[in-house]
């Protein structure tokens, strides 16, 4: 690590502080309120702390390398390989390529992978979505992997198709479970006062329910079933009858409906994307080079400011 740090420029009384945090370092074990015998840690980096994070993406920097056609993206532990050609099979023989050559630089670095959690996804461009799926395997190091019809990555669930149905399916699937646990705290007519409510609903149910509507737009069909549930959302909060009109809900709650709401998360992050440098974000480098991008500035997410003149909801 202390190589690693020194060869990006770190100054050494930093390099000294990282390494006296990182040294010396024990942990015991407690058996029925006993604690057992210290044992020294001389791998890894404390779990919790807001520098380990950090250090592992700068320990892990050398293995990212520029990919033709193609693209590798990770996050903390997870590595995600992506290339393109006029075959499945060429795709294959590259990813293969592709893995030979991490894996030599991961060696290097004392790092291995878990090739038993390789997942693989052929994608389809909108020619070949009506034709038969491809159900060709990947080998690596031995063992064979067959094309899975989803893949998770960073919460976001890809198909084959990039339909979002899969995706919002599993979003919806946890945000009813979280509402059948927080509605345990307000039964109807006692528990918790309506502004309670609406904060429960804004900062735990709404993130859930439309975690990845910045990617995704929902179909007709998935928009339909997240609007049956956002509305018993809105019943809860207002603690309103059953009876009541489905119109009145939204301005009863303070809760504006999903459409609303997916419209404004996805034009948060079409400002993201234009204000981002090019340089590090690959979706702000396919613009054209003509587009007034903010080269030299990256707005902070938390910036509200910049949405200032965009149709209120």
């Amino acid at each position: 690590m202390a190589r690693i740090l020194r060869a990006g420029g770190i100054p050494p009384y930093l390099v000294s502080w990282v390494l006296s945090f990182l040294g010396e370092r024990s942990c015991t074990l407690v058996f029925q309120g006993a604690p057992g015998t210290p044992a020294p840690v001389n791998v890894g980096a404390p779990q919790g702390s807001p520098i380990s994070p950090l250090l592992f993406l700068l320990y892990v920097a050398p293995l990212h390398f520029s990919i033709p056609r193609g693209l590798m993206i990770s996050y903390v532990d997870d590595f995600a390989l992506t290339v393109a050609s006029l075959s499945y099979r060429g795709n294959i023989r590259r990813l293969q390529q592709l893995f030979e050559r991490l894996e030599s630089k991961a060696s290097r670095l004392g790092i291995s992978f878990s090739v038993a959690k390789t997942e693989l996804i052929h994608w389809r461009t909108p020619s070949q979505r009506n034709s038969p799926k491809c159900a060709s395997p990947i080998q690596i190091k031995g063992e064979l992997f067959r094309p899975s019809n989803s893949v998770r990555g960073l919460g976001y669930w890809f198909t084959p198709a990039l339909d979002p149905a899969a995706h919002f399916s599993r979003r919806l699937a946890l945000a009813q479970g979280a509402f059948t646990l927080v509605r345990r705290l307000s039964p109807p007519g006692t528990g918790l006062p309506p502004y309670l409510c609406h904060t429960l609903a804004t900062s735990l149910i709404a993130p859930i329910l439309l975690y990845g509507a910045d990617l995704f737009t929902p179909s007709m069909g998935t928009m339909t079933r997240l609007d049956t549930f956002w509305r018993k959302v809105q019943r809860w909060t207002t603690n309103c009858f059953s009876a009541t009109p489905t119109g009145i809900l939204s301005v009863a709650s303070c809760l504006p409906p999903v459409s609303l709401l997916v419209t404004h998360r996805q034009r948060l992050a079409a400002l993201r994307v234009v204000c981002s440098p090019p340089k590090v974000n690959p979706a702000t480098a396919r613009l054209h080079p003509s587009f007034p991008s903010l080269s030299g500035y990256r707005a902070p997410d938390s910036s509200r400011a910049l949405t200032r003149g965009l149709s209120s909801i």
